[in-house]
């Protein structure tokens, strides 16, 4: 049996335009919170194969999406390079020492070694699909090597990035062997997490809008790249779907060999069409907060089936579902996606 999402990612024609959601194994499902509270925190969620699969499962059997996210973290990976990190209640992440010298990235694991102690990732992406339907796709997922920096530059989530953006400025030798470090691991990482059986891989940049347009490319575009570049010379059947946050200013400069463009809510669906439709599937990119209304969601999913009637897309929103969306609000979206786009 085929799955609508991949060949959805492919271009290929479907049934009906396959719909998923950012963060959708999350707070908001009251089953979540139940399996996050057996856990006792967050990270050991993330490390629990068992209970990572359950909580994975849970928004395709209570929602109906098309296809599942696997559940982790994006900062697992300077995780087992060698940071150590912690969730802080009122916080989030918090990195202990953070990245200062080249002495410490020389202390970080790399590649194959650092890659090799994600197991509990392929783990869980193994019991998965073991569960998953067969018709339903099994996503994975990485931070983009910039946002990742951004953590282990700053030690903690900031709205300035002001530290790492004085290394930008002050030393971007030190900023680009950061990056190329962190790259050559994720580039295993998700090697790896192609070989447990996902289907599709997402690269996540958060952050992508705190770099001004003329310096995007050189410290996040062309990183993600060549991630892309090393997944499709070794599988190329295995779509791959950029999501930069935030940056409708540099959608002309948008390149590269991978397969969907995540389309984020600050971006209008109709410039991202006229911009990149042609080379690319989009994906998105409800404004999540419409969730809080079923009329404001109808006018939205209306919206988008017109607007991309002849064009090739993936419904989401244009970021993550939030903790207080009630469930039927969420379960409305996704049946609503399905059933408008019934060709």
């Amino acid at each position: 049996m085929g799955k609508i999402f991949v060949d959805a990612c492919l271009g290929k024609p479907t049934p009906y335009t396959p719909v998923w959601m950012m963060r959708q194994a999350g707070r908001y499902l009251p089953e979540y919170m139940e399996v996050r509270a057996k856990a006792g925190n967050f990270l050991n969620l993330c490390h629990d194969p068992e209970l990572a699969c359950e909580v994975t499962l849970q928004p395709v059997d209570r929602l109906g999406v098309d296809a599942a996210i696997l559940f982790s973290d994006i900062l697992v990976v300077p995780n087992e390079m060698g940071m150590k990190l912690d969730f802080v209640k009122g916080e989030g992440p918090v990195f202990e020492d953070p990245i200062t010298s080249q002495t410490d990235i020389d202390a970080l694991l790399g590649g194959e070694e650092a890659a090799n102690k994600l197991t509990y990732v392929y783990e869980t992406i193994k019991l998965i699909k073991e569960r998953l339907a067969e018709d339903k796709a099994l996503i994975g997922f990485t931070g983009a090597p910039w946002t990742l920096a951004t953590y282990m530059i700053e030690g903690q989530g900031t709205k300035t990035y002001n530290i790492c953006k004085k290394m930008m400025y002050s030393n971007p030798k030190l900023l680009h062997a950061i990056l190329s470090k962190v790259t050559q691991v994720v580039k295993l990482y998700m090697e790896k997490q192609i070989e447990a059986g996902i289907d599709v891989v997402q690269i996540f940049d958060s952050w992508a809008a705190a770099i001004e347009p003329s310096k995007y490319d050189e410290f996040s575009w062309k990183y993600m790249i060549e991630i892309a570049d090393y997944l499709k010379a070794k599988y190329p059947h295995i779509p791959i779907i950029m999501f930069p946050k935030g940056i409708p200013a540099f959608l002309d400069k948008v390149y590269g060999n991978f397969d969907v463009f995540g389309v984020d809510w600050s971006t209008p669906m109709a410039l991202a069409k006229e911009k990149l439709g042609k080379r690319y599937v989009l994906q998105g990119n409800m404004e999540p907060c419409r969730l809080y209304s079923k009329e404001a969601t109808k006018e939205c999913v209306e919206s988008l089936a017109s607007t991309m009637r002849d064009g090739r897309h993936i419904f989401n929103l244009g970021h993550g579902i939030l903790p207080d969306v009630p469930v039927e609000n969420a379960q409305y979206f996704v049946t609503l996606c399905q059933e408008v786009s019934k060709r």
